[in-house]
């Protein structure tokens, strides 16, 4: 017997695992002034607003795990040295050890 989606439609759990679906975000009680300074952010740069706001939460989430991985090494260095370093300290070492 198929395989059957959260449907129960065997067509698309052989086409499209669910799991692989993109989600939906929907954001309600955006400010006029908001959407206007977006949408005109989109525009140009030649993008829907869709394609545009994808790209934006890419980018958020993307700096979202450099910040968590940021905060582990600040840990761990106060660790190593067994000293409280202050955060400026840590990440001018981070920045002059790659070459920033």
């Amino acid at each position: 017997m198929a395989e059957l989606d959260r449907h129960g439609c065997s067509l698309h759990a052989f086409l499209v695992p669910w799991e692989a679906m993109a989600k939906v975000i929907q954001i309600r009680d955006v400010p006029d002034e908001v959407h206007e300074a977006l949408a005109s952010a989109a525009q140009a740069r030649g993008l829907s607003l869709t394609k545009y706001m994808l790209r934006e939460l890419e980018h958020l989430a993307t700096r979202a795990q450099v910040v968590h991985s940021n905060a582990g090494v600040i840990r761990e260095t106060q660790a190593k040295v067994h000293a409280r370093l202050d955060r400026s300290t840590i990440l001018a070492a981070i920045h002059e050890g790659r070459g920033d």
